[in-house]
């Protein structure tokens, strides 16, 4: 079903999982199939408060419940997280582009994430593990800045047990009962089995992160134009009308969020756009 972007319309959220302190997952069951790409964001809106794009999290193949993580760091976002099951959900889209789930069929698959930046990406774990024939190597690297602030743990624990996915979790500053790695993410990139000839990644967390994690890769083997990653900052609208999401001649929320890394390597290095 398509969907009409100008609409908001209101679910019914039947989960809430609280995966770190200040982060949510809320599940909705729409009355209609809500299809969607790997990687592409709805608006959310929280009455009386607002709106902001939230990347879709849940299954592609599971088009009758929709699935969004996220963080509670502003007027909006905390009135969502505040909402209990049974509250109304208001959400139009989806919007923007999507992870090359296709081009990467054949392919190994290395997925880097960051923090929160796991929940773009979580979608595009699930369609690969749903379709695990038509991949080759997965490896999910994830890094957050402690263990207190890693997301999707049950999921983690879920993958890690499988035999045909290499899961590595690091964070900057482990509790006194952490007891995995240490250390920046970018820094198992070379302790990871991956042909860089065949692999496409993808990669999603701050930018300072993006940009360490493209050089790694690329120190690896890799060529820029196998590395994607979701730029997300300051998309307001949804359908790149206002223009507040520019950044040089791209409007993210339109012409991305996920792009191939040579087609905004330039812009990412200034840091007033």
């Amino acid at each position: 079903m398509t969907h009409d972007p100008f609409i908001p319309t209101p679910h019914r959220i039947v989960e809430k999982r609280q995966e770190t302190l200040d982060t949510v997952t809320l599940v909705v069951e729409p009355e209609t199939p809500f299809v969607f790409a790997p990687g592409q964001f709805n608006m959310l809106y929280a009455l009386g408060r607002g709106e902001v794009p939230i990347s879709i999290s849940g299954d592609p193949g599971e088009p009758s419940r929709l699935v969004h993580t996220l963080r509670a760091v502003g007027l909006v976002t905390d009135a969502l997280a505040a909402l209990e099951v049974g509250a109304s959900l208001v959400v139009r889209g989806p919007f923007g582009s999507s992870w090359p789930v296709e081009e990467a069929k054949g392919h190994d698959v290395l997925i880097v994430a960051g923090g929160i930046g796991l929940a773009p990406l979580r979608s595009t774990i699930l369609h690969i593990l749903r379709h695990r024939e038509d991949y080759g190597r997965l490896a999910i690297l994830y890094g957050a800045r402690t263990d207190h602030d890693l997301c999707f743990a049950d999921d983690l624990h879920e993958w890690g047990g499988r035999f045909d996915v290499e899961v590595r979790v690091t964070v900057d500053r482990g509790s006194p009962a952490w007891r995995g790695r240490q250390g920046v993410v970018t820094a198992v990139i070379d302790k990871t089995d991956f042909d860089p000839a065949r692999t496409v990644a993808m990669v999603c967390g701050p930018e300072v992160m993006m940009r360490h994690t493209a050089r790694a890769l690329r120190a690896a083997g890799m060529k820029d134009e196998q590395v994607y990653l979701t730029l997300e900052r300051n998309m307001k609208c949804g359908i790149g009308q206002c223009g507040h999401c520019q950044l040089g001649g791209e409007l993210i929320c339109r012409d991305g969020p996920v792009y191939p890394y040579p087609r905004v390597a330039p812009l990412m290095r200034i840091r007033e756009l």
